[in-house]
């Protein structure tokens, strides 16, 4: 992702406090549970030398009429004395905990591997009258999160229905439910490419009935075809079936976000043999003070103690973020815009 979606965070005044309030499982005394935990929280801030008016802007969001959402989507806050520079779901990996910062730098390295991992969805559960069309976050480390759905039918209002029986007219009835279903699913072809061309998925899924998904599939254009992802059980019946869909989709982003750290770790040791890159702390903020990193390299699961310090002077140069799980020197590293000069090797 690029840090340039963050860059008004960066650029404000500090020092920040930085807020990590997992999402939990909703319960009867979420309301309970959420103002213990924010008293937690609240105490860490101050004893870390929070100002008085980034504590108040922070408990503004968080103590809120609708705290069973607080509890369940979980947040990643950012303020300062001006008040919350950023308010975002937290869904992560239950177990992580809460934590809370007060530093120069907005800790927002474990919120920029999340945000690493999601993957941008447009799903289709087809059957052969229409599709549920939903636009949809993924990650491989909790539920997806919808953003919107829509109900799609072909343009014709005649019901689909294929006889069993083998007469001539039978066999017109056919035809005309075949060419019907191909109608249909031309037209919900026409929606996702509009779709598609709008909100630039990084996936298509494919759900729902076979019928439905062969015949959606045969109209999509080329471009679709190529981000196109077919998923085998779930759908919108109930739900088992909801619950099962979600499983799949979890699955899809788990391979994307896997494919996508597996083509940094080669991008970054390609870069290393033709002195594009630089790994360990230290030579990562050299080559932020030079603004020659393109993308700096997190490893997934570990981080470096100046994390923020590195990040916040990569946003500085546009930089965008990638994440490896291959071992990295320093566990930090930075694919560089142009030839290491001596002074980074």
């Amino acid at each position: 992702m690029q840090l340039s979606t963050l860059r008004s965070i960066y650029d404000s005044t500090g020092p920040f406090s930085t807020v990590y309030l997992e999402g939990r499982s909703p319960a009867e005394d979420a309301e309970q549970q959420v103002r213990l935990r924010w008293d937690d929280l609240k105490g860490r801030l101050e004893q870390a030398g929070a100002s008085e008016a980034a504590v108040e802007a922070l408990e503004n969001v968080v103590i809120v009429e609708d705290i069973t959402e607080v509890q369940t989507d979980g947040r990643v806050l950012v303020a300062n004395d001006s008040g919350v520079l950023l308010n975002e779901p937290w869904d992560a990996a239950l177990g992580a905990g809460d934590a809370a910062h007060v530093s120069d730098q907005p800790e927002l390295g474990d919120y920029l591997r999340l945000r690493a991992q999601s993957v941008s969805m447009l799903v289709a559960i087809a059957d052969q009258q229409g599709a549920v069309v939903r636009e949809v976050i993924g990650s491989p480390r909790h539920d997806p999160a919808e953003d919107s759905e829509e109900t799609l039918t072909g343009a014709t209002d005649e019901p689909v229905h294929k006889p069993r029986g083998g007469a001539l007219s039978h066999k017109q009835i056919q035809r005309r439910a075949d060419e019907l279903v191909k109608q249909n699913a031309k037209d919900i072809a026409d929606r996702l490419e509009t779709l598609s061309k709008k909100q630039d998925p990084d996936v298509l899924v494919l759900a729902g009935e076979v019928q439905g998904r062969t015949a959606l599939r045969e109209e999509l254009p080329t471009a679709l075809i190529e981000i196109l992802r077919d998923v085998d059980s779930g759908g919108v019946q109930d739900d088992g079936a909801e619950q099962a869909l979600a499983e799949e989709l979890q699955a899809v982003a788990g391979s994307v976000a896997a494919e996508r750290a597996r083509e940094t770790a080669e991008r970054l040791e390609y870069s290393m043999a033709h002195n594009l890159a630089v790994e360990g702390a230290e030579r990562v903020a050299r080559a932020a003070e030079m603004g020659a990193i393109e993308s700096v390299v997190l490893h997934q699961l570990n981080s470096v103690d100046n994390e923020a310090a590195l990040l916040a002077a990569a946003a500085q140069i546009d930089s965008a973020v990638e994440l490896t799980t291959s071992e990295i020197d320093g566990d930090i590293a930075a694919i560089l815009r142009f030839e290491a000069p001596q002074e980074l090797s």
